[in-house]
């Protein structure tokens, strides 16, 4: 677009731009500056128009949060997506960051701004080895930015994505990992926080392996009732329908058990290899759960042995309170863990046994002294 062409523009709109410039935080600007069109940056500041104000900014500074990050301090030079597009990486003092950014453009968003303030409020609360750390934020200015810990091994759906179907102990060490995380958050006091968008894609690795569970943007605190419904329906919200519990499709009142029943799905997926109903349409998934259909258990039964079946029926029951907690989905899996891994040791036992037997008799076959030995035995 020429200069001309954008002065023409922004001439006869410049009137109610400049009102609706200042009345909602400049979102013409807002819209200018993320399409990156600097001619209209500059005729619309020409003509009034202001900067965003990041929402959460205060007018005291002694009023500024601990937390505060200075976003100068924070170098993207050398910057990655990483997975879902609102987190990218970044340096902060020698260290590398992972950065979740509410642009400027989402300012008037209501939606979004409370998703952001609410999952800043949360993490600031939140300590555990299987929960994502929370670094700091940028709020004060704009871009705001949340920064939690960076995991350079990525999110549990590129892991499955390359690896397919984990083998048992691998499947139920993982999930040990994910509900030990989980239980802390229902757990909490004074207020259990329900996840409610528990899926692969917000369950990161460490460097050492192990899971840890991330992005709180849609979780619900239990303040004071024991329920909680949603604003909107889910197929009105940025979230994943493939692991959503039922009664939250249905926009009924949930509890924590809608992240045992999402927990169920995560767990069949890892013995399965493949998404639950991964040839239907994300946007039917939920119907089908409605229905009290389930993703079908196709791998071999050897996969599922000492209860694991059972677990994973009894987290997706069509009644939530018939869901157990994730309390006692830790018992159920410590118990599988150690069955597993006891026939793990047994049968490398019993091959070393096998070895060390061949290893014998093939020396005593190729040993002549060994051989006129047993001869003489036997005379």
């Amino acid at each position: 677009m020429s200069s001309s062409c954008c002065s023409t523009m922004v001439w006869r709109l410049t009137p109610r731009i400049a009102g609706e410039a200042r009345e909602s935080f400049g979102q013409p600007l807002a819209d200018a500056i993320y399409y990156k069109n600097q001619d209209v940056i500059r005729l619309l500041e020409k003509h009034g128009a202001k900067p965003p104000v990041a929402p959460m900014r205060v007018q005291n500074s002694r009023e500024v949060p601990e937390y505060e990050i200075n976003p100068k301090e924070l170098d993207f030079s050398d910057s990655v997506h990483i997975t879902k597009g609102t987190f990218r990486s970044a340096s902060w003092r020698g260290i590398r960051v992972a950065v979740k950014t509410l642009g400027e453009e989402l300012f008037t968003d209501e939606n979004k701004i409370k998703a952001f303030t609410d999952e800043l409020s949360l993490l600031q609360k939140l300590r555990h080895p299987n929960i994502v750390q929370f670094l700091g934020a940028v709020t004060q200015s704009s871009p705001m930015m949340i920064v939690t810990e960076y995991l350079p091994k990525g999110d549990l759906r590129e892991y499955l994505k390359r690896r397919g179907a984990l083998k048992p102990l691998t499947a139920v060490k993982f999930a040990l990992d994910i509900a030990r995380g989980m239980n802390y958050l229902h757990e909490h006091k004074p207020e259990a926080v329900i996840h409610r968008d528990l899926e692969p894609s917000n369950v990161l690795r460490d460097d050492s392996g192990h899971l840890k569970v991330a992005d709180f943007g849609v979780s619900k605190m239990l303040k004071v009732a024991k329920t909680v419904k949603e604003d909107l329906s889910v197929s009105h919200q940025d979230t994943s329908w493939r692991y959503v519990a039922p009664e939250v499709y249905r926009n009924e009142e949930y509890d924590t058990k809608v992240d045992i029943f999402s927990f169920a799905l995560i767990l069949q997926e890892m013995i399965e290899g493949s998404p639950p109903f991964s040839s239907t349409p994300e946007c039917e998934v939920p119907k089908a759960y409605a229905a009290n259909q389930r993703p079908p258990f196709r791998a071999s039964a050897k996969h599922y042995h000492h209860g694991l079946k059972e677990l994973i029926e009894e987290c997706w029951h069509e009644e939530p309170f018939n869901r157990p907690t994730f309390g006692q989905v830790i018992k159920r899996l410590d118990y599988i863990y150690d069955q597993i891994t006891s026939e793990s040791l047994w049968k490398i036992k019993l091959l070393k046994c096998f070895q060390s037997f061949s290893f014998f008799v093939k020396k005593d076959r190729t040993n002549p002294s060994t051989r006129s030995s047993w001869s003489s035995t036997i005379r």
